[in-house]
């Protein structure tokens, strides 16, 4: 769906910058080398990630073969900010597309989630270190309450808080009082002929019998869900955010 359609969506909208979050890529769970860089070919700027992060444990060689490297490509694959420090990755990347600074911060939520750092504060920290006036957040988060929270608490200071982590797109775009784009949950680009991106028949059967079941991605009804944020460059202030689902 990216290989085929993220070329149209760019061009129809003008987009100077696509993010993705990919810790889902590897059929469901985490990401690979080689699957960051075929995503960082097909025009993706910078991918963020989340609670799956680790699940392919190359990653981890990933990241440290880059410490000390800023050019290189997997500086540009982030992990969660507010991770414990000492990990392995980013959770900012600092870049510039078309002569515009921007930055990208990758935060997880706590709730219902590993208790990592406190994501507000961390978030706090990060805008101190960047002078760009693009910032944009991912918020993955379980909690709509906490990404919302997170929406407000850095409104007139981020270009655009977008949540990920649930797989479902909410309806609840809008430009925030302070000039910062937010959504809850963006969605996800994936199987909709499932549950979250499952074989819906295993995560029913889990339900019903309450055993350990092995889940499998889904194949049938393909979205790509993105948002497209227009952004002054000149202030970092969101002017407006669409929803786009391409079936």
């Amino acid at each position: 769906m990216v290989k085929d359609h993220l070329p149209e969506l760019v061009k129809e909208h003008t987009i100077d910058l696509v993010i993705a979050n990919g810790e889902n890529a590897a059929a469901g769970f985490g990401i690979t080398p080689p699957l960051a860089e075929e995503l960082f070919e097909l025009g993706i700027d910078v991918i963020t990630t989340g609670n799956h992060v680790w699940d392919k444990r190359e990653i981890v060689e990933y990241f440290q073969n880059a410490d000390g490297n800023p050019h290189s490509m997997a500086r540009r694959l982030l992990r969660p900010a507010n991770y414990p420090s000492g990990m392995p990755g980013w959770g900012l990347y600092q870049g510039k597309k078309n002569d515009v600074p921007y930055a990208v911060i990758n935060l997880q939520g706590r709730v219902f989630m590993t208790s990592n750092d406190d994501p507000f504060r961390v978030a706090d920290q990060l805008l101190k270190e960047t002078r760009a006036k693009i910032v944009l957040v991912d918020m993955h988060a379980e909690a709509t309450s906490e990404k919302i929270s997170m929406g407000w608490y850095l409104d007139g200071r981020a270009s655009a808080v977008v949540g990920t982590h649930t797989h479902v797109p909410t309806a609840d775009e809008r430009v925030l009082p302070g000039g910062t784009a937010y959504i809850t949950d963006v969605g996800m680009t994936g199987p909709y002929d499932s549950v979250i991106g499952v074989k819906k028949e295993l995560v029913m059967g889990k339900f019903l019998s309450n055993m350990p079941v092995r889940f499998e991605p889904a194949t049938g009804d393909v979205r790509l869900c993105a948002v497209v944020v227009d952004c002054d460059n000149a202030t970092g202030q969101a002017r407006k955010i669409e929803r786009v689902m391409i079936q």
